[in-house]
């Protein structure tokens, strides 16, 4: 039950000076404020989503240094729910990491609360919570030299993932440079306990680049995951701005080429973050790209200033233009192409949409191994 409402007064704070000995000036405040109040705001203007009528500002043009406003397609729920509790103090219980949490993931609300499907998903973020890079767009902790990763991780979360029952889960890291192999063989052995477990489970790894290594990038496919994931988060002209100085554009693109070329069976995806400065041209080039090096599913979604420590918003990017970026994935050939304001790399939709395909191959081979 509502027990209060604030009112938030936007008028000339001067002409509420109230003179508290003055009954007269009392009474002309308030009826001067009641006026105010009557042709001011209504609940509406503040809780409305629509975005047709948005007349806001959605581009800084150059050398501007103020901050965009969050337009009403961007504002999503508070976290709450049943469900939204529950996996939370598992995740606590578990010692488990997510990059739901870390990253500050604006649909943590509905993958965790469970959505329209009443289907709860987090993805897991593997050894530890600190990453070794700086990225200008990644709220994620940052050192030099992190925990060393726990030797019993991939065992416990596969012991935790095969008891919520899930058909699809999603397995992310930090970069661990100051690891030899980036972390691969603690990833692949993950991948392997999982599937020891549930042989049915679809994986997914959204994984590092390990500097371009191409046995680390073997170790993760010969794990026998589902989906091989590595965004290469924005267009080459930015990528110097936007990532760390040991990421590089075409060192990530040969990450995904590297994954395709040892299982061309396997479903390859990556992401890109729009709003940072990129020019239509740009997107285009950079999808092209990516198709080039034989990437199979793509998503695009806003970039979003974790704190004011981090990258600007350049621009907000409308749901109108991210609906005619998917059209273009579609006709470059990606299998999949989710694009939108909300989209993540992690995408409960995305996510339904390969299951079905995975599946669909796995019914495929089994008839065809029963015709043999």
């Amino acid at each position: 039950m509502l027990r209060s409402v604030r009112i938030l007064y936007l008028g000339n704070p001067g002409a509420l000076n109230l003179h508290t000995s003055c009954a007269k000036c009392k009474e002309s405040t308030k009826n001067e404020f009641t006026v105010k109040l009557a042709t001011g705001p209504t609940l509406h203007d503040f809780v409305s989503d629509t975005t047709s009528n948005y007349e806001g500002k959605l581009k800084l043009e150059k050398g501007e240094k103020n901050r965009l406003r969050l337009p009403p397609w961007l504002k999503t729920e508070i976290p709450m729910g049943a469900n939204y509790s529950k996996l939370k103090s598992q995740l606590r219980q578990l010692n488990l990491s997510t990059v739901c949490e870390e990253a500050r993931c604006p649909n943590i609300g509905e993958c965790w609360g469970g959505g329209e499907h009443g289907t709860a998903t987090a993805t897991i973020m593997l050894m530890g919570d600190t990453c070794t890079r700086g990225c200008r767009f990644c709220s994620v902790k940052t050192a030099r030299t992190p925990q060393p990763p726990n030797p019993d991780e991939p065992v416990n979360t596969a012991v935790a993932i095969a008891d919520w029952g899930l058909d699809y889960v999603v397995l992310t890291s930090v970069d661990r440079d100051d690891l030899p192999d980036g972390g691969a063989n603690h990833i692949a052995a993950t991948v392997v306990e999982i599937k020891k477990r549930r042989k049915d489970m679809l994986v997914e790894c959204l994984v590092p680049d390990f500097r371009g290594n191409q046995e680390c990038v073997a170790k993760i496919v010969e794990s026998k995951l589902d989906v091989f994931a590595h965004n290469i988060e924005t267009v080459e002209r930015l990528t110097p701005f936007v990532r760390d100085r040991r990421a590089h554009y075409r060192q990530s693109l040969s990450v995904l080429e590297g994954a395709k070329n040892k299982n061309t069976n396997l479903i390859t995806k990556s992401s890109i973050m729009l709003g940072l400065g990129e020019t239509e041209q740009e997107i285009e080039q950079a999808m092209q790209d990516m198709r080039t090096a034989g990437v199979d599913a793509l998503t695009l979604g806003q970039y979003m200033q974790p704190t004011k420590r981090h990258l600007k918003v350049i621009e907000y990017v409308t749901p109108e233009q991210f609906k005619a970026w998917e059209s273009v994935g579609n006709d470059l050939g990606f299998l999949y192409t989710a694009s939108g304001p909300l989209v993540r790399s992690s995408y409960k939709a995305g996510e339904f949409f390969l299951t079905n395909i995975l599946k669909s191959r796995q019914a495929e081979s089994i008839t065809q191994d029963s015709a043999t």
